[in-house]
């Protein structure tokens, strides 16, 4: 099965895209897993006047090839305020003009992270709704709060309860997904 994951953020140092590429040592074996580094998919703000005067810019072009060649998607949603961030959006807003049903309804497993308390569980619910739009099938969604309190590197999640309730999920994944 060839994987695909990222962070949906542009941010060099994003917990969201650490929180992803964590999840997918979980899928490892016998997978091919692909980690998208979104700073690679770098746009000008949508608008249909630069569209009529670029056209579509080639990025899109490779971001659609990257969806197209994933079997299954893992996306942790940056939060600002309360949803998604603007750049998560105005790429899919370009690639939605070249490809609306951009995730082909292939499944996709939902992450969040923040600071806080909530876990950017404002994202993680618009992220489900945007990416709705575009035929993505959210198998699951997961939201850890408070990422570096709950996180490290060596250890992964470290409050017992939010591990236990990570790895439900992960387990549930692996179950629709037919990779138990």
């Amino acid at each position: 099965m060839n994987i695909l994951a990222f962070g949906a953020s542009y941010s060099s140092s994003s917990i969201n895209r650490r929180f992803a590429i964590y999840t997918t040592q979980f899928f490892e074996q016998n997978n091919t897993i692909e980690i998208l580094d979104l700073r690679d998919f770098d746009l000008p703000l949508f608008t249909v006047d630069l569209e009529a005067t670029l056209g579509h810019p080639a990025i899109i072009r490779r971001f659609l090839d990257k969806l197209d060649g994933a079997d299954f998607i893992i996306i942790s949603m940056s939060e600002h305020n309360g949803s998604f961030n603007a750049a998560f959006k105005n790429l899919m807003d370009w690639t939605s003009r070249v490809k609306r049903d951009m995730f082909s309804n292939k499944p996709v497993l939902l992450l969040s992270t923040s600071p806080g308390p909530r876990g950017g569980a404002g994202s993680l619910k618009a992220g489900e709704d945007l990416i709705g739009r575009f035929s993505a099938k959210v198998i699951k969604r997961f939201s850890l709060p408070q990422f570096a309190k709950n996180f490290n590197e060596a250890e992964g999640i470290t409050e017992p309860g939010l591990n236990k309730d990570f790895i439900e999920v992960i387990r549930a994944v692996k179950q629709e997904l037919s990779l138990v």
